[in-house]
C-alpha cells in the first residue's frame, strides 16, 4: 500500500513539473508535450512524417514553431497516401512550393480551438460552423453522431480521429484525410 502510494505521489509530481503528464496524448507512437511547439511534436510522431516532410518543404517550419496560436488539422501519412498516385511527390517539388504551401495553410486556423469549442461553435450553428483558414478559404465544421468531421470548400470530409493535442503555441487535431482549397 506504501509502494502504490509513493508510486502515485511520484507521478503527481512528475506531471506536476511537465516532465510526464498523464494526459499527454499519444500521436503515432510518440508522446505528445503541451510545453513543445507544433513542429517539435509533429517531428516525433511516425503517422505524422508526410506532413512534417511537406512543412519542411514549403518553408512553414519558422511559422509553425513561432507563437502563434495555431489550431492545426494534421492529416497522417495514410491521409496523404490516400490522394492520387504522384500527388504528394509532385507536390513536394520545388516548383509547387506556392500550391504546398495553400495546401497546408488550409489545415491551419488562426487560434488555440479544442473539440469542446469547436462542438459549442457547431451547436450555436445549428448543426454546422465555418472556419477560415489561415489559406483564406473555409472549412465546415459539423459534429454527427458525437464525432468531429470536416468538409473542404469541395465537400470532401476528413474526421478528426485524435482530439486535443495541446502544444505551446497552438491545439493539433490529427485527421483522417487531406483536405484541398478550391
Amino acid at each position: 500500500m506504501r509502494k502504490m502510494m509513493l508510486g502515485g505521489a511520484m507521478l503527481l509530481a512528475l506531471s506536476a513539473t511537465g516532465a510526464v503528464a498523464m494526459t499527454d496524448p499519444m500521436v503515432g507512437g510518440a508522446m505528445m508535450y503541451p510545453s513543445k511547439t507544433i513542429v517539435q511534436n509533429a517531428s516525433q510522431a511516425k503517422n505524422l512524417t508526410t506532413l512534417v516532410a511537406a512543412v519542411k518543404a514549403a518553408g512553414l517550419v519558422d511559422t509553425l514553431s513561432g507563437p502563434g496560436p495555431f489550431t492545426v488539422f494534421a492529416p497522417t501519412n495514410d491521409a496523404f497516401a490516400a490522394l492520387p498516385a504522384g500527388t504528394v511527390d509532385t507536390l513536394l517539388k520545388p516548383e509547387n512550393k506556392a500550391k504546398l504551401t495553400q495546401v497546408l495553410t488550409y489545415h491551419v486556423v488562426p487560434g488555440r480551438l479544442t473539440a469542446r469549442a469547436l462542438m459549442a461553435d457547431v451547436k450555436k450553428g445549428g448543426g454546422s460552423a465555418t472556419l477560415t483558414t489561415v489559406e483564406g478559404d473555409t472549412l465546415t465544421v459539423t459534429d454527427p453522431n458525437g464525432k468531429l468531421m470536416l468538409a473542404d470548400s469541395n465537400g470532401d470530409m476528413a474526421a478528426i480521429v485524435t482530439k486535443n493535442v495541446a502544444q505551446s503555441n497552438g491545439m493539433v487535431h490529427v485527421i483522417d484525410k487531406v483536405l484541398m482549397p478550391k
